[in-house]
């Protein structure tokens, strides 16, 4: 099976997780098989345990998507300076849109000299920080980019320090760019979301750290937009510029991708390892990553299907099919990343004083799974794998729409020989 274009970190992570549960069930020759996909797909890698493997991924090591011709974070020192793409120089405007009737008392500005510094974001983050942890991922690409533990101060916080009175639906927020309009990369939120969390949600952040490191440019530092429930595109880099505006719509860039803009992530899985061909009588080891979206997650399932064998065209989500549960894998103890010795800090959402998550999976991370098929007579098969959310419903419903981010139901070829 073709290695998934994945983290390298979360693909590490994921080998030595899944051969220690194979192991554990007393199926090495499962775990030496998955070790020689391994192999083949990546001649470097060792199958030995190794204790260095981590859940979060260190910044240089993110898959990355970005835009703009030159990248901000390429400039010299010096321009980086003068367009405020280094803390020192770095400001924020909070200000009404100027196309709208909106009301703000206190505008921050950097046209009045009263924008947003980043010593001021500092002196709100000695009392309001926030830390939590997120996968990044992108609308319309199959695999995670990376998980990280961000850190930052409530968006809401600052708006609250430009007083705004009256008149506002909306915030866009833009990013910096080279005054292409090509290049102009927006997003936006309704300004209730910001002002109040769903329930067991984060906060919208104002965000200068990934896994304790300040944020470094090609992160999208110094200072980024962090929306924990949605993709990538709503958390736009270098951020520069709020508008509070009364306009309803939305003037998201993704929206000219005939993308769905407000839609949250979703609950999704993805194999990893699988062998293409095993014998009759041979335990076949089936591994995977699943991401784990607003639903939250329940189930991991895998059902292994003959390739001639038809299936009734009013079920295309194989909701009736004889799908078999998966073992999803604990967390981790080793967070890595950079954290000094892989452990959390202190105060990181959801979290317990002692460094455990609250409940496994959670919102908005990553998931590690396996399996073993057994008793498999010779043929080609497909094997499918699904998540389950916390609700019961199975992937790739209640949103299998494309434009609302991707999760197709993930599969592979599999022979069986005599």
């Amino acid at each position: 099976m073709k290695r998934p274009n994945i983290s390298p970190e979360i693909y590490n992570q994921h080998n030595q997780v899944t051969r220690r549960y194979l192991i554990g069930l007393g199926l090495s020759g499962a775990a030496a098989i998955t070790a020689e996909s391994l192999k083949a797909n990546d001649p470097k890698s060792s199958p030995a345990d190794d204790p260095d493997s981590e859940y979060l991924t260190p910044s240089k090591e993110f898959e990355t998507v970005e835009r703009g011709n030159p990248l901000p974070y390429k400039l010299p020192l010096e321009e980086r300076l003068k367009i405020g793409m280094e803390r020192k120089t770095w400001r924020l405007d909070i200000i009404p849109d100027p196309d709208s009737n909106t009301k703000v008392e206190s505008p921050m500005s950097r046209e009045i000299n009263t924008a947003l510094s980043f010593k001021d974001l500092m002196k709100l983050a000695d009392e309001k920080s926030v830390k939590f942890l997120k996968v990044m991922t992108c609308n319309n690409m199959q695999t995670p980019l990376g998980m990280g533990l961000w850190e930052g101060v409530p968006l809401r916080d600052v708006i609250w320090k430009s007083k705004p009175k009256e008149n506002i639906r909306r915030a866009f927020y833009y990013g910096h760019h080279n005054n292409d309009p090509k290049q102009k990369f927006q997003s936006s939120l309704p300004i209730g979301r910001i002002l109040e969390d769903p329930p067991g949600d984060h906060p919208v952040i104002l965000c200068y750290k990934l896994n304790g490191q300040w944020l470094s440019g090609k992160r999208g530092g110094p200072v980024r937009m962090i929306v924990p429930e949605a993709y990538g595109f709503k958390s736009v880099k270098w951020l520069k510029s709020v508008f509070l505006t009364n306009e309803p719509a939305a003037n998201d860039t993704y929206a000219d991708g005939n993308n769905d803009i407000d839609s949250w992530m979703k609950t999704m899985s993805l194999f990893i390892h699988k062998p293409d061909t095993a014998k009759k009588g041979q335990t076949v080891p089936v591994t995977g990553v699943a991401q784990v979206g607003v639903g939250g997650l329940s189930k991991v399932q895998v059902w292994i299907k003959p390739k001639n064998k038809e299936w009734p065209k009013e079920d295309p989500y194989f909701t009736k099919a004889p799908w078999k549960d998966a073992k999803i894998l604990p967390a981790p103890n080793d967070w890595g990343g950079e954290l000094p010795e892989g452990k959390l800090p202190k105060n990181v959402r959801f979290f317990t004083e002692k460094g455990k998550p609250k409940h496994w999976p959670m919102r908005y991370t990553i998931a590690h799974w396996a399996t073993v098929l057994e008793d498999i007579e010779p043929g080609e098969y497909t094997v499918y794998c699904r998540t389950i959310d916390d609700k019961g419903i199975p992937q790739p419903l209640p949103r299998p729409f494309r434009k609302s981010g991707r999760n197709a139901i993930d599969e592979s070829p599999l022979i069986i020989q005599s």
